[in-house]
């Protein structure tokens, strides 16, 4: 049995996520990642998250871990858009997060504790191409057109692509909340959240 390492949010779409990898057969744990916290944004309450998201492993029965990766966060994203926004830029943190928090920090402690892959609620999908003997993978828009976060992935490596899974990819908003409605999940009216 293939072992997935999931980033559960406290949202809907890692909590179907979760949800969706059971019922395909996958050994699934699921980590909180602490990335960001300011006091100033009441909006952006890990404490509230991480109770939702160790509510949902809980009612999926599987393991549920929180890692404070904030000191990460801080260095590699907080700190480099700020020194951006200063000179004019206008860097996206959704794309530098995915790169170097969840699929780099994350995907670092997924390997080292033996994990086959990580999964995370993206709405992507992902492409596996044979070009002579070489295997290529791609990054595909999600299917729901108005939910599509391919973008925010563009700049993952082969490998971090490779070793990932996006089980709601293929799937409406709309029928995430459904399953988590059907499944009992806390989650399944929470509002959509937004990073930084």
């Amino acid at each position: 049995m293939k072992r997935v390492l999931l980033a559960l949010s406290g949202g809907v779409d890692s909590s179907v996520a979760a949800y969706l990898l059971i019922k395909q057969g996958y050994k699934v744990v699921a980590i909180f990642m602490k990335n960001f916290e300011n006091k100033n944004f009441n909006e952006c309450s890990w404490e509230r998250d991480s109770r939702d998201a160790m509510m949902v492993a809980e009612k999926l029965n599987i393991p549920f871990n929180i890692v404070d990766l904030s000191k990460d966060y801080e260095k590699k994203i907080v700190k480099y858009i700020f020194n951006e926004y200063k000179k004019g830029k206008t860097p996206n943190p959704d794309v530098l997060c995915n790169q170097n928090i969840k699929f780099d920090s994350f995907m670092n402690i997924a390997k080292e504790w033996g994990f086959d892959y990580i999964a995370t609620g993206h709405y992507c999908r992902k492409e596996k191409l044979l070009i002579g003997k070489k295997v290529f993978y791609n990054i595909l828009a999600g299917l729901d057109r108005d939910k599509d976060q391919s973008y925010f992935l563009c700049r993952l490596s082969q490998e971090q692509i490779r070793g990932s899974l996006f089980p709601i990819g293929d799937m409406k908003k709309n029928e995430v909340r459904k399953i988590a409605r059907q499944v009992g999940l806390i989650t399944s009216e929470k509002k959509d959240s937004q990073g930084i």
